[in-house]
């Protein structure tokens, strides 16, 4: 067997196996290098079964959960120091307490464990750039400049954290990014990288949405109405920006006594949910009273199968169970997404984060067919075709509720023809930019080509590094003990 052609046995390692954009790409990514023949394990540090896609937790994808001894965080605090000695010792026990050896490893989201896997483990390493952490961190980011957030102290505490993400990223033998606009970022705020990212884009598996649904199962009769529906998928964050959505729906709810197409009209704000997370808590507290103050009526709801229900206490007034304004999803399943999305009621898909990275779920709703509303920055430029009009797939908006209103209004007010040919030609696109084989492939060229890079080549100072990350280790389970699980 040729290398070209040898089959290759890859270890993906990723932080938190839970529901969201970064989650869905390693899951469909995982899926596609199966389907080419290769052999894949997930390996990361937290995965609740009743919180993850189900290809995780079906046995469809090998999953190694190494429970950590450390926290998520302490008080709310020191969230990326957490990380870093979480993933240390995910590689720890991946390094020094398996038998499994891999051709190569898949590294996204944290870089921490870079140069432990080449120098210990003697192995190449691909890394996957969704948008470097700095960035997230330490302010607002618009392309160009950084607003800066918070107290000195916090970015003096941020600034050996940025140093180590850039000198572990730089490690990696081959270094790939979701969008050409997070590779512009990249360059532009890695300086000391002098590579610039090769893009490959995250795709979709699309016949995942060609499966039939059952209307007569609970959890989909609860989402899927014939009333006229705006849906915005997204987790539960500040920075998804979900609160557009509602100002926007509101202003257009306001012309109802206008318009009586209107009135029967409803928002579907799906997402990840966890009651861990601080942020996932205060952005729905915000939205639920977003809603209370736009006097629209609201209901929160979860899948039968999720692990915990909405936190009654931090809702604000009175739920509405019966035709609500506003639909609350929390950890929508898969086949509640998809009936959402190929349902004829759905009439368009709100994508409410500004200067996103990529953004999967614009494609995900073109590859059904549903016209897409997104904001004018970041990676939905690149995957949404706002004009011409005879080539449109969508709109791209700036992030302004009156705009945005103004925007719905043209959507809602289609002919059915107009309708169907934007749905038409956003398939059409995804299928053949955006789709699981395209991302599959993209994948395994450069994991080939890492993996024909040959041996690995380990300079001195990551030696004095590793060593002093693993006595950071060894503290950390007197520190914090527990004994790892391993779970299949």
């Amino acid at each position: 067997m040729t290398t070209s052609s040898k089959s290759l046995r890859i270890a993906f390692i990723h932080p938190d196996l839970g529901i969201g954009g970064a989650e869905r790409l390693v899951v469909d990514a995982a899926l596609g290098l199966q389907k080419l023949g290769h052999h894949v394990d997930i390996y990361t540090s937290h995965h609740d079964i009743r919180h993850c896609f189900e290809e995780t937790r079906d046995g469809t994808l090998s999953v190694y959960h190494i429970k950590s001894p450390f926290p998520r965080s302490v008080k709310g605090k020191f969230h990326i120091l957490f990380a870093h000695a979480r993933q240390l010792h995910l590689t720890t026990h991946l390094l020094g307490f398996t038998d499994q050896k891999y051709d190569v490893y898949f590294v996204d989201q944290l870089s921490t464990c870079i140069p432990f896997l080449r120098a210990l483990g003697q192995t190449r390493v691909v890394f996957y750039c969704h948008f470097p952490d700095k960035l997230l961190a330490n302010g607002a980011f618009v392309e160009g400049k950084m607003v800066q957030k918070g107290s000195l102290l916090k970015r003096v505490y941020r600034y050996p954290m940025d140093w180590l993400e850039e000198a572990t990223t730089r490690q990696a033998d081959i270094i790939l990014a979701n969008s050409r606009f997070t590779a512009r970022v990249f360059k532009a705020y890695f300086p000391s990288i002098e590579r610039t990212p090769d893009v490959v884009y995250p795709g979709i598996n699309i016949s995942a949405y060609e499966a039939d649904v059952d209307p007569s199962d609970l959890d989909i009769a609860a989402v899927v109405f014939g009333r006229p529906t705006l849906l915005s998928l997204n987790r539960f964050e500040k920075k998804k920006n979900a609160a557009l959505a509602i100002e926007a729906f509101a202003l257009l709810k306001a012309t109802a006594s206008h318009k009586p197409e209107l009135r029967n009209m409803r928002l579907v704000l799906a997402g990840g949910y966890d009651p861990r997370v601080k942020d996932n808590v205060e952005t729905l507290t915000l939205l639920v009273t977003l809603c209370t103050t736009n006097s629209l009526t609201y209901n929160v709801i979860s899948p039968s199968t999720a692990s915990s229900s909405h936190p009654q206490s931090y809702l604000i007034g009175k739920l509405t169970p019966d035709n609500p304004d506003v639909l609350f999803l929390l950890n929508f399943t898969t086949s509640q997404r998809t009936a959402l999305l190929l349902s004829p009621h759905t009439l368009a898909l709100l994508y409410t984060p500004a200067n996103e990275h990529f953004g999967i779920v614009p494609v995900e709703a073109m590859g059904c067919g549903v016209p897409v509303l997104a904001c004018d920055t970041g990676g939905p430029t690149e995957s949404v075709v706002d004009s011409p009009p005879s080539e449109r797939t969508g709109w791209l908006r700036t992030p302004n509720a009156q705009i945005w209103s103004s925007a719905l209004e043209e959507i809602i007010s289609l002919s059915d023809f107009e309708r169907k040919e934007i749905g038409r030609r956003g398939q059409e696109r995804a299928r053949r930019l955006f789709g699981m084989d395209a991302m599959a492939e993209g994948l395994e060229k450069a994991l080939r080509n890492a993996v024909n890079m040959g041996t690995v080549q380990v300079v001195g100072v990551w030696t004095l590094m590793i060593v002093g990350f693993l006595l950071a280790y060894l503290v950390g389970n007197f520190v914090f003990p527990q004994a790892p699980e391993i779970e299949d």
